[in-house]
C-alpha cells in the first residue's frame, strides 16, 4: 500500500499524483522530437514547460540522456525503456480511439485525464465529444496553457472538474454525458493510483453507464516485487541526488500495491464484455522499441486491455 496517499488527498499539476502527468508528457515531447517519432504531441512540451515541477522539465533537455548514461548506464537505459512504454502505451491508446471512432462512436470519455492532449491533436471525426475528468486544478492549467498558445480542441471538449473517488457520474451527465449512446472509454495510467476496491468500483460505474456497443480501454497495474522495487528505490535516490532531483517524488510511493486486484480483462469478461489484454512488452517488441535491461521483470509491466459492451 501507498504511504504518500490517503482516501482524501488532493493534487494540482506540480504535486503528487498530479506531477506523473507532467512526466508523462515530458516522455510524449522528447518521442515527438525524435526521427523516428511513434506517436506526435505538439503540446507536450508547452504543457511541460510550465507545468514549474522544478524536475520533470530537465526531461526536455535533450542532452539528458547521454548526461544520464555518463554517471550510471543502466539508469540510462531504464530511462530509454520506460520513454518506450510510454509512446508504445500512447500509440495503442491512439489506435483504440481511431479505431472507435471508424466505428461511429461519438462520445468520448478520458478518465483521469492529466495533460492528455488527444482531444487536441487526435483526427476526430465531426460531432465528437470528448469529456476530460480529473482534478479541477489539473483540467484548469492544461486548458489554460493550451488557449495561451492559441491551440484549440479538435473535438468538442469538456471538463469534468471531478475527483474519481466522489460522484462523477453525476458529474459526467451535468456536462452533458448521454448514457443511451455508445462511449469510448480510457483509463491510461490510472489504475495503479487506486487500490483495488475501487478499481472494482470504477469499472461497475463505467458498465452502468455504458450503453450497447460502448468501448472500454485500460493499462492495467503492475506488479513489482519487493525485493525488485526496493532496489529501484535506492538507485532513484541515487539517481535524484546525482542530478540535483531530490524534490522529484518516488514514484512507486504513489502506487496501492494491492495484491488483491482483479485482473481487468477477466472482470469484464464476467460483467458484460468482450475483453482482450496485450501484453505492454509484447506490444514494444513488436513495434521494435523493447530495451534489454539488467533485470527483466515482466510483471511490473502493465497489459493494454480493451473490451465491447456485449
Amino acid at each position: 500500500m501507498s504511504s504518500l496517499r490517503s482516501h482524501d488527498d488532493t493534487w494540482d499539476i506540480a504535486t503528487s499524483v498530479g506531477s506523473t502527468a507532467v512526466m508523462v508528457a515530458a516522455a510524449r515531447a522528447g518521442e515527438t522530437e525524435r526521427e523516428d517519432p511513434l506517436i506526435r504531441d505538439p503540446y507536450a512540451r508547452l504543457l511541460v514547460s510550465g507545468a514549474g515541477t522544478g524536475v520533470w522539465e530537465a526531461l526536455l533537455d535533450n542532452k539528458f540522456s547521454e548526461k544520464v548514461e555518463a554517471v550510471d548506464a543502466e539508469a540510462a537505459a531504464i530511462m530509454e525503456h520506460m520513454g518506450s512504454y510510454q509512446a508504445v502505451r500512447t500509440h495503442f491508446f491512439d489506435a483504440y480511439f481511431t479505431k472507435a471512432a471508424e466505428a461511429g462512436i461519438r462520445q468520448i470519455v478520458i478518465l483521469a485525464s492529466g495533460l492528455d492532449s488527444r482531444a487536441y491533436r487526435l483526427d476526430w471525426p465531426a460531432g465528437t465529444t470528448v469529456f476530460e475528468i480529473d482534478q479541477p486544478k489539473v483540467l484548469e492549467y492544461k486548458a489554460q496553457t493550451l488557449a495561451e498558445h492559441g491551440v484549440q480542441p479538435a473535438a468538442q471538449r469538456r471538463e469534468v472538474p471531478m475527483d474519481l473517488r466522489f460522484d462523477w457520474p453525476k458529474a459526467l451527465r451535468e456536462a452533458g454525458f448521454d448514457p443511451s449512446l455508445p462511449t469510448a472509454w480510457l483509463a491510461e495510467g490510472l489504475l495503479m493510483y487506486l487500490p483495488a476496491d475501487a478499481q472494482d468500483r470504477l469499472f461497475e460505474l463505467v458498465t452502468e453507464l455504458s450503453a450497447p456497443g460502448s468501448r472500454v480501454a485500460a493499462e492495467t497495474a503492475g506488479v513489482t516485487a519487493t525485493e525488485r522495487r526496493e532496489e529501484m528505490r535506492e538507485r532513484f535516490a541515487r539517481f535524484a541526488a546525482q542530478f540535483n532531483m531530490e524534490q522529484a517524488l518516488d514514484i512507486q510511493e504513489l502506487i496501492y500495491d494491492d495484491p488483491d486486484r482483479a485482473d481487468v480483462a477477466e472482470w469484464l469478461n464476467a460483467h458484460g464484455w468482450q475483453a482482450h489484454g496485450v501484453h505492454s512488452l509484447d506490444e514494444m517488441r513488436r513495434l521494435d522499441r523493447h530495451v534489454e535491461l539488467e533485470h527483466n521483470d515482466d510483471d511490473a509491466f502493465s497489459t493494454f486491455v480493451t473490451a465491447e459492451r456485449r
